[in-house]
């Protein structure tokens, strides 16, 4: 019998925030039963920055997550709560592996995102730096609304506005995080994924050796 990856029952009980934008903190929304093997099937990021699917190589288990998360139910879990129609929408997957002291720069998101969704699954967290925070403005990392240790399958979902401020203090190391963008034009998500390409493949050539390959398939695939 497979694993229930995903609790949507925590999903629907929790609280939708809606001042200053909306957004939803899950924990523990990845099953804690299916964790321990998404962590083992992980792909293995040597490199900071976002990766697409398709430069990544990974297990059956995180492949299962990837399948979750583009389901039907997740989709209409979401269309519910935050009132929004995601056919109209283009989804982009990405994933990051590895956080650089550059990272977590208070920041609102590009204006082609309506919104974003993160699942976080670093295997423990400990460390003050790296844990994402809702703030109330673009210049003071400690005028918090909400902080989210980036571990335990916890997802975290917004819709970006023009005063949705998040970043984190400073951390390098291991950081993973799954994360779902959905784009308001197909031009705007293909203009997104390809940069993210062009990132992974400097990475690449720059940086030596990486677990996380790039690949010459079709951009956001989960095979």
């Amino acid at each position: 019998m497979s694993l229930r990856v995903l609790d949507y029952e925590a999903f629907n009980t929790a609280a939708l925030v809606a001042d200053p934008f909306e957004y939803l903190i899950v924990p523990n929304f990845v099953c804690a039963e299916a964790r321990e093997q998404i962590h083992r099937d992980f792909p293995r990021i040597a490199n900071p920055g976002s990766f697409p699917l398709g430069a990544l190589t990974y297990g059956p288990s995180f492949r299962d997550l990837i399948r979750a998360v583009r389901s039907s139910d997740f989709c209409g879990t979401i269309e519910q709560k935050f009132d929004v129609e995601l056919a109209q929408l283009v989804p982009a997957i990405t994933v990051r592996g590895q956080c650089s002291a550059a990272d977590g720069k208070i920041h609102t998101d590009s204006k082609r995102k309506l919104l974003s969704a993160l699942i976080y699954l670093t295997p423990s967290w400990q460390a003050v730096g790296g844990r994402m925070r809702l703030l109330r403005s673009n210049n003071n990392l400690d005028d918090i609304i909400a902080e989210v240790r980036p571990t335990d399958g916890t997802l975290l979902i917004f819709r970006r506005s023009d005063n949705s401020w998040h970043g984190f203090q400073p951390f390098e190391g291991e950081r993973r995080v799954l994360q779902v963008n959905w784009y308001v034009s197909n031009i705007n998500q293909r203009v997104e994924m390809a940069r993210h390409y062009v990132s992974a493949y400097f990475k690449k050539i720059t940086q030596g050796s990486t677990s996380a390959r790039v690949r010459s398939s079709s951009y956001d695939t989960a095979e």
